[in-house]
């Protein structure tokens, strides 16, 4: 069966995607940076409130994923309290100043990692040779790769994501970035079994009152009195269209 995780940047917004029916979260913080580690409070709920798989995000900082000593040392502490919390699975990347993939530190979080599922985000995205670093990663691991196939979006990625899985000798092969209802079967038709879509939309503040001419982001352009949410009917209608493009589903 081909599984939906979906992308939320909210317990709110997990709850929605789980009602929806998604198969998975990754719980993350900070939409605007492309996904940071959530807080303690977010973690502690959902853990406690979702029934589906949560895989939480480590990322200490937006940018880059080549990471200094003190990055490092806050992914570290970031993964092992995930793990403590009963976590399944954890969404964590990083990479060398070469571009390649950061061989010793992957192996101190796979060890740290202890029997969640991991991960690797979309670093690989970043990555010099993309077969290489998916060999490296298989040689860890690694369950699972997120990946646009190295394009801006994974429509585009298409060739790069068919080669990958048919190489893959282990990580299952996850198309994220510009995932949509009216492409799924593009991803399905190249072999992917995951695919990974945030699915969501700008939702306006529920404010009458807005403070004109102050704004808390550097931003001048970013609308405060928004914020962005999963549109629980768009997941359903994702897994409601695997169910009819899905072999497996099919033949069930």
């Amino acid at each position: 069966m081909i599984k939906l995780e979906v992308c939320c940047y909210s317990v709110d917004c997990a709850l929605t995607a789980e009602r929806a029916g998604a198969d998975r979260i990754e719980l993350c913080a900070s939409q605007s940076e492309g996904g940071l580690t959530p807080s303690y409070g977010s973690l502690r709920l959902a853990r406690d409130r979702i029934g589906v798989p949560v895989h939480p995000i480590v990322r200490p900082r937006g940018g880059d994923f080549c990471y200094g000593a003190v990055d490092f040392d806050v992914i570290k502490h970031d993964i092992a309290q995930i793990r403590d919390m009963g976590f399944a699975g954890v969404v964590v990347g990083m990479l060398d100043e070469e571009g390649h993939i950061d061989l010793p530190r992957m192996q101190e979080v796979m060890r740290l990692s202890g029997n969640m599922a991991v991960t690797f985000h979309r670093a690989f995205d970043m990555c010099q040779n993309p077969l290489v670093a998916l060999d490296q990663l298989t040689q860890l691991g690694v369950a699972r790769i997120l990946t646009s196939g190295q394009q801006q979006n994974a429509e585009l990625g298409l060739p790069l994501l068919r080669d990958l899985v048919q190489a893959s000798q282990g990580p299952v092969i996850m198309a994220g970035a510009g995932v949509r209802l009216s492409n799924l079967h593009k991803f399905v038709d190249i072999g992917i079994q995951e695919l990974h879509s945030s699915s969501g939309h700008a939702v306006p503040s529920t404010m009458r009152y807005r403070k004109a001419g102050v704004t808390m982001c550097s931003d001048s352009e970013f609308d405060e009195f928004s914020h962005y949410c999963v549109d629980g009917d768009m997941v359903e209608a994702m897994k409601n269209s695997l169910a009819l493009v899905d072999p497996l589903a099919q033949s069930a």
